[in-house]
């Protein structure tokens, strides 16, 4: 019987905790220690994708690391923890963000280490205000670089997409996948909904732009079989021993299967 994949979502690593969408550096640390102590394999969404058609045969335990959006805790709290453990990560990102970010030009967000908490980085962006907030694109081909962090879609502008015109759903989703081909110079196949939301025509419009694999906010795990273009993941949450018995479970056929009915139920 084949292993499940729990694809892991986050969005913070920050001090500054509180909310359900930050886990703290420590905690962080403490599970990406646990997925190497334990002998976990991380894997790219492309070997994901190759799972999901049954092009890979995975012997061993393995997760998905994502994260949403393109926060800068990402690049400054994250990177560092990934790079120690040689774990492999995808960021979605959100374009105009990251442009905005670019094009502020700030350089001492490092020094002062004075990153917000999320309810403070919700209030800056919608502002406009994205300096010290998102990455900027030096930023994010720095973790590319490493060899172990993809970058991919989470739209231009971070829409709920599930009720947007197929024009305006268009621009958004060609918009973004064609900024980081251009910024970063590779393929952009794969896409995360923000919010989770969308509908059956939006999914069959970012299949027509020729997205492979789409990631949602469904909770549950992803197997060979599963539908590409409906991917659920695992909202992580800032406990570590939390994080440990959910990989467990989560990893493990008959047990994955019957914790997930119990919470469906």
């Amino acid at each position: 019987m084949k292993r499940p994949i729990p694809v892991l979502m986050y969005h913070h690593v920050n001090p500054n905790k509180g909310d359900m969408v930050t886990v703290t550096p420590e905690t962080f640390e403490g599970q990406m220690s646990f997925l190497k102590r334990a002998g976990y394999t991380s894997i790219s969404i492309r070997e994901l994708e190759q799972y999901l058609s049954g092009t890979l045969i995975l012997r061993e335990r393995a997760v998905v690391i994502t994260f949403d959006d393109g926060w800068l805790d990402n690049y400054v709290y994250a990177l560092p923890v990934l790079a120690r453990y040689g774990i492999k990560a995808t960021v979605f990102t959100v374009t105009d963000w990251i442009e905005g970010a670019t094009a502020a030009n700030r350089n001492s967000h490092r020094a002062q280490g004075g990153i917000p908490a999320h309810s403070r980085a919700k209030s800056l962006i919608r502002s406009g205000r994205f300096s010290g907030v998102i990455m900027n694109w030096g930023d994010v081909r720095a973790m590319m670089e490493t060899g172990l962090v993809d970058f991919y879609s989470h739209t231009k502008t971070h829409p709920a997409c599930h009720n947007l015109t197929d024009e305006v759903l268009e621009t958004e989703l060609k918009g973004s996948r064609d900024a980081i081909e251009n910024r970063l110079g590779r393929p952009c196949p794969y896409l995360c909904w923000p919010y989770g939301k969308y509908s059956e025509s939006a999914i069959n419009i970012a299949k027509d732009l020729g997205y492979r694999a789409i990631f949602t906010t469904r909770h549950g795990v992803a197997k060979p079989g599963t539908d590409p273009l409906r991917i659920p993941r695992i909202v992580v949450k800032d406990k570590v021993q939390w994080f440990r018995i959910r990989m467990l479970i989560y990893t493990h056929p008959l047990l994955a299967k019957a914790y997930l009915g119990v919470k469906k139920a």
